[in-house]
This record gives structure tokens, C-alpha cells and sequence, in this order.
């Protein structure tokens, strides 16, 4: 499925698209470099459960953490490709998925540093 010109030269949507690209590279860095791998693999806060009164974290092993990154990716990913294949329908929808993914990354970096800064 080739890419529209009209896609590429499309300043509003470049500018979504690197900062997607942006946030995923911020987010990845961020993650990576909270994580204490020397320290053992257990024993990072995963979860959060209100409801559970004193066991309301409940925690989990490194590889918890790192479907952070493997999120990020993929909602890099899907945002990129919807939006590609959204602008031949309809230019706003294909914003409004490109934003979408950039709230969504922002979320990310906000819960993750969350989390990590009470390992």
C-alpha cells in the first residue's frame, strides 16, 4: 500500500508524526534508565488497586515494566498506519488518530515514572 504525496508533505501531520515519534523515544529512554537490572528482576510496582486497602501495589518483575516499552511501540505503530490509512477517507480523522497517539504516549511517560519512582 503506497503512501500518499499528499500525505508526506502535509505539515500538521508531520508535525503529529515526529512527535509521536518523540514522545516514544523519550518514553523508551525514560523506562530503560529507571531500571535497576543489577538489583534483581522482582520487585517493581506494577499495579496500583485502590480498592485493596494496604495491599493496594502489587508488584511484578522487570518484564512488566518493559511491556511499557513494547506498548509504546505499538501505539506508535498502529497510530502511524490508521492515520495513513484514514487520510485518503477524511485529513481530520487522520489528525484526531495521530493525537490521539500522542495523548496516549504522554499518558505512558506519566504512569511509568509514576510506577518506577516508587520501586
Amino acid at each position: 500500500m503506497p503512501i500518499s504525496k499528499k500525505y508526506l508533505h502535509d505539515k500538521l501531520v508531520l508535525l503529529l508524526m515526529s512527535g509521536n515519534i518523540f514522545l516514544a523515544f523519550i518514553s523508551t529512554i525514560l523506562i530503560f534508565l529507571r531500571l535497576n537490572v543489577g538489583q534483581g528482576g522482582d520487585g517493581y510496582i506494577v499495579e496500583y488497586r485502590s480498592n485493596l486497602g494496604i495491599s493496594a501495589f502489587k508488584t511484578g518483575s522487570i518484564t512488566t515494566i518493559l511491556s511499557f516499552a513494547g506498548f509504546v511501540l505499538m501505539v506508535v505503530l498502529i497510530s502511524v498506519a490508521l492515520s495513513v490509512r484514514a487520510y485518503r477517507v477524511r485529513r481530520e480523522l487522520a489528525l484526531g488518530v495521530l493525537a490521539s497517539g500522542v495523548l496516549l504516549l504522554i499518558l505512558t511517560i506519566i504512569i511509568s515514572n509514576a510506577l518506577m519512582v516508587l520501586h
